[in-house]
């Protein structure tokens, strides 16, 4: 259905609409946020672990700071390599299979007592009526680890930079995932009943078990105190750099989300750019700002942060299974095994619906509630940007009326081309309309007769309404030609030689970029113009909300040593 990703924000877009689509967006803005700030508060705790207990209190602190020099990493520009990430993955890898194979060999005998009083716990349930309670207190756990099962959207969400054949690759990596996922949390989970592992003062759960397991090889393997407490350290440190590690996914999937609800005019334009280091930059501080404030406010509590995460990624999966139902739903008569694809759909409906339900109405009062605020807070923020942007179209559309009488050419008048060393005006456009009209009206008003060519260049951008497949994109291209060919005949009729170029891509400042290299080389004389929309009364949100496209081309041209003039278009 969606070969080439997307996540959560583009399935309940295009399957459940806008509505659904800014609530699994604003979802998913959240949860990276929580990323960012359970993986090093995850970490900090990990860390904190095998140090002398009074240093527990810094612990906050150092979460923090961790999450100042990733922030400032990102600004600076980092990109994950497999040649750092593999020695910490394999170090984990190999330290855990140790402790989880010792811990449920080493103590296999343990394992009839555990089932033996498993049993009569439930029995004794049973007979006094607390049943229902201990399936509650068990759908609870279960909702808390089903958060682990969230590395799917970071799968889905990164389809396009996988191996060909890319939906093959994705269905193996889950399946990759799935499998170390079960052995892993599930060895762990069988570990902690074998070794009867609790809290113990500032300790993580897996710290107390990596101890106690380690500390049985002094008897039944004779080694010394100082090669034990080394493993320990080794193991909870590739935990913690594993964990930082994570946090990346953070402030690498948050911009990404950020830029397919910024080109559904949900937040603000200028994060669809991200081509743009200072675009790019602005949504690195605003995840990590954002995880400094939870972390702070929680305490650094892993618990509080993992309760809010759950209740969010949840939210997503509801919204993605249903999409999905929908849709086999209405593709019944085009896929003839939609009756199985609907009832694995179902299913994980069902589960997704029940892991939400609990986790809600259980863990509330206990940090759900901040997590529930916070997302809705983001929705209102979201559609009061969108319900500017649809005035500000309204505006537009008296613009374009303002401009509907001036004749086009409908013939070629057959105007002679230009030496290449001609004064040249290329014009970057969007749709065709009072604002790119008035551009190229103001162009000829500023200097009268003195460019001699004029070159239109428009970008098609391949957002949430292109994204579903090949007919879409096929139509955008169509779309665009169209509207450089309406800018052409309307330069030429007014006795000015015009052409016009066209490009469909993903990102807008870089696709603009690539065009004005090439035309910069064949005309040397070329000055390149756009439109930037002025208000009445500027306020801070005007200046947000808009512009800042022209601006970030403007800001990549100068660098190169190109001129571009930016005008101003009045929005009265």
């Amino acid at each position: 259905m969606f070969p080439t990703g997307g996540g959560g924000y583009l399935v309940a877009t295009k399957l459940l609409g806008g509505g659904a689509g800014l609530i699994s967006g604003a979802s998913l803005l959240v949860d990276y946020v929580l990323t960012v700030a359970i993986s090093l508060a995850a970490a900090s705790k990990a860390i904190f672990s095998f140090l002398p207990p009074h240093w527990a209190v810094w612990s906050l602190w150092v979460s923090v700071g961790l999450l100042v020099v990733l922030t400032q990493l990102n600004i600076r520009g980092v990109k994950e390599s497999t040649l750092v990430l593999m020695p910490i993955f394999v170090t984990f890898l190999l330290t855990h299979a140790l402790v989880i194979g010792w811990g449920v060999f080493g103590h296999w005998d343990r394992l009839s007592t555990i089932t033996a009083d498993a049993s009569r716990d439930i029995r004794q349930a049973h007979e006094t009526g607390t049943l229902w309670p201990l399936f509650v207190g068990f759908m609870l756990a279960y909702t808390m680890g089903a958060g682990t099962d969230t590395g799917i959207e970071a799968v889905s969400n990164s389809m396009n930079v996988l191996r060909e054949p890319k939906v093959e690759t994705g269905k193996r990596t889950m399946r990759l995932m799935a499998w170390s996922l079960a052995l892993t949390a599930g060895g762990i989970l069988f570990c902690y009943l074998l070794w009867n592992v609790t809290l113990e003062g500032q300790k993580s759960l897996n710290a107390v078990m990596i101890e106690r397991i380690s500390s049985s090889w002094i008897e039944h393997l004779g080694l010394n105190t100082g090669v034990v407490r080394a493993f320990l350290i080794v193991t909870l440190v590739s935990e913690a750099a594993l964990l930082i590690a994570a946090a990346q996914a953070g402030f690498v999937g948050g911009p990404a989300v950020l830029s397919n609800m910024a080109l559904d005019s949900w937040v603000p334009h200028r994060f669809a750019n991200l081509s743009d280091r200072l675009v790019t930059m602005n949504g690195v501080v605003l995840i990590g700002g954002a995880a400094a404030a939870l972390i702070i406010g929680t305490g650094g509590k892993v618990e509080t942060l993992v309760v809010m995460y759950a209740i969010n990624v949840f939210v997503v999966f509801v919204l993605t299974q249903l999409g999905m139902c929908v849709h086999w739903v209405k593709g019944r008569r085009r896929v003839r095994a939609w009756r199985r694809n609907l009832a694995l759909n179902l299913v994980g409906l069902a589960l997704c619906a029940t892991i939400l339900a609990f986790t809600v109405i259980q863990k509330f009062s206990h940090g759900g509630y901040v997590t529930v605020l916070i997302t809705l807070g983001l929705v209102l923020v979201c559609v009061s940007v969108r319900i500017h942007y649809r005035n500000v179209s309204r505006l537009l559309r008296r613009l374009d009326m303002a401009f509907r009488e001036i004749p086009e050419a409908q013939t070629d008048p057959g105007l002679a081309n230009p030496s290449p060393d001609a004064p040249t005006a290329v014009l970057f456009v969007g749709s065709y309309g009072g604002f790119g009209i008035h551009t190229f009206f103001a162009i000829h008003k500023a200097w009268p007769r003195y460019y001699q060519r004029f070159i239109f260049l428009s970008v098609g951008v391949v957002d949430t309404a292109h994204f579903k497949g090949v007919e879409e994109v096929e139509g955008l291209e169509r779309e665009t030609e169209n509207t450089i060919r309406k800018y052409v005949r309307l330069a030429r009729g007014q006795g000015c030689y015009a052409v016009g170029e066209y490009r469909i891509g993903p990102d807008a400042v870089e696709s603009m970029m690539e065009m004005a290299r090439k035309l910069k080389k064949e005309y040397p004389q070329a000055v390149f113009f756009s439109g930037k929309l002025v208000f009445p009364n500027e306020t801070w949100m005007t200046r947000m909300l808009h512009n800042q496209t022209a601006y970030a081309v403007q800001r990549e041209m100068q660098f190169e040593g190109m001129t571009m003039i930016v005008l101003p278009v009045r929005a009265v």
